[in-house]
């Protein structure tokens, strides 16, 4: 009997040293799987670029954009001499008669008048004066075009706020389901050596249990942790329009401004949604003299040439006049005065969203260095919880190897280990969010604050060929030719 008690002992003592190298074996590898996405390859930057490349969102305003362009050569057209013509071929088909009588008798002549004319007209006319009205118009085109551009600039901002927001999504789920993966290893263990000691008597068939249900739990998560990353990865590919290679650690976020009074006036002089919205207040202060001078006559030059030729005998008209033509209106049932008003009080109400889009910009920069303050303090609070629990691990682990604790115990401090470097890896992808949401919010978050390693699309080009509102003929005519044929290609 002494000698059973003697190797159920030697037993048990070995599998204390074995449990104690294996756990230390796995928390090795833990912490080597979480130091792997440090040799990682590819850049926060390479995703930045390629979301920028390959936004279908951004290619659908650039052609927006490039349709408020043509709304400028539309409305310097009409500065412009207009020519126009017309033809005509009528087919006219009867007969005219009459009574006439002569002692007595009476006489009907009649006399067939068919003819067929072809009429061919030509007409010139140039806007002499309409109070202004066209002119208005074109500067109107021009502030909406800027308008636009900003609008586009706010679309950059958001495709690249998703692909950062998507780059760190798949890197917090790839070291999460590297969590996972090494906790089944240590649980494992775990219940290895649970059984081993309830073989010899030293633990009951709870402490099994409670690992094999353990097990199953740490199982479970590992499943929901590589769907997460499955789902991470599609959305990486739908914001960056590629599958995710290996991913690097982002380089160390910077906060660009060292309060939030100074994020804010940042934000008021830089953010497009607030300079999208002083443009259209630009525009619809224009639009009130646009309605102002619509009582105003227009006078046009006027130019005819015309030649009328009948087919069937040889008499021809040709004529030309030019002159000036005046119109205007005398009444039109206060409708003009109901314009006026209207355009006044759309000017007030864009002045007023103007004053709410600033005070939306401030709000947002506020919350979103808030956010960032909370996130830093949390990745601080994370790493010294994960210190403690480490700590306390190893100390329950040693105090298990002499019987002195549970295998639930051990257990427990393992999960809350793990529990705290999960909320590590979720804290730093959420630190690194909020430092981009807050440049966002900043108006800071273009292709051009980040110097991406990209050809940027220059809003200028398309509007310097089109706003003279080229001829189709001319050299300018022959480059937007290409530039379309080009476009189509994409």
């Amino acid at each position: 009997m002494g000698m059973a008690n003697r190797i159920g002992a030697n037993r048990i003592g070995a599998n204390r040293i074995g449990l104690k190298t294996r756990l230390k074996q796995g928390v090795m590898v833990l912490a080597l799987t979480l130091a792997a996405p440090a040799a990682w390859a590819e850049t926060l930057a390479d995703a930045l670029a390629d979301a920028y490349r390959n936004s279908g969102l951004l290619e659908q305003n650039r052609a927006l954009l490039q349709a408020a362009d043509e709304d400028v050569a539309i409305a310097t057209a009409a500065l412009r001499p207009i020519l126009s013509w017309a033809a005509d071929f009528t087919r006219t088909a009867g007969a005219s008669g009459s009574d006439s009588a002569f002692a007595g008798r009476y006489f009907l002549t009649e006399r067939n008048i068919d003819s067929t004319d072809v009429t061919v007209s030509l007409v010139a006319s140039l806007l002499l004066y309409d109070g202004g009205r066209t002119k208005l118009q074109v500067d109107v085109a021009k502030e909406t075009v800027l308008a636009t551009r900003e609008q586009l600039v706010g679309i950059e901002q958001n495709v690249l706020l998703t692909a950062v927001q998507a780059y760190m999504d798949v890197r917090s789920s790839s070291e999460t389901v590297a969590l996972r993966q090494n906790n089944i290893r240590v649980i494992r263990e775990e219940l290895r050596a649970a059984r081993d000691r309830f073989e010899v008597g030293e633990v009951t068939r709870t402490d099994v249990a409670t690992a094999e249900a353990r097990l199953a739990a740490a199982n479970a998560n590992f499943v929901q942790a590589q769907g997460d990353l499955a789902i991470a990865i599609e959305d990486f590919r739908a914001a960056v329009g590629r599958k995710p290679g290996r991913l690097s650690p982002p380089p160390t976020y910077r906060n660009p401004a060292k309060s939030p009074d100074a994020a804010k006036g940042v934000a008021q002089r830089h953010h497009p949604a607030i300079k999208a919205q002083q443009h259209g207040v630009a525009a619809n202060d224009i639009g009130v003299m646009i309605a102002s001078s619509g009582a105003s006559p227009e006078v046009n030059l006027v130019g005819r040439l015309s030649m009328v030729e009948g087919m069937d005998q040889r008499d021809f008209t040709k004529r030309g006049t030019i002159g000036i033509e005046a119109s205007g209106p005398i009444s039109r049932g206060g409708e003009l005065a109901s314009r006026r008003r209207k355009a006044i009080v759309q000017a007030n109400a864009s002045r007023a969203q103007l004053r709410q889009t600033s005070v939306e910009v401030a709000q947002a920069v506020g919350s979103s260095y808030a956010r960032l303050e909370v996130a830093r303090s949390a990745v601080v609070a994370t790493q010294e919880q994960i210190r403690a629990a480490r700590v306390a691990f190893r100390g329950v682990r040693e105090e298990a190897t002499l019987g002195a604790r549970t295998t639930l115990d051990v257990l427990n401090a393992e999960q809350e280990l793990l529990d705290a470097q999960a909320s590590l890896i979720t804290a730093r992808a959420q630190e690194y969010v909020a430092g981009y949401a807050l440049l966002s919010a900043m108006g800071l978050l273009t292709a051009e604050d980040l110097k991406l390693n990209v050809p940027q699309y220059d809003p200028t080009a398309y509007y310097n060929l089109v706003k003279d509102a080229p001829y189709p003929v001319s050299k300018q005519g022959a480059q937007l030719d290409k530039v379309l044929k080009s476009l189509n290609k994409k």
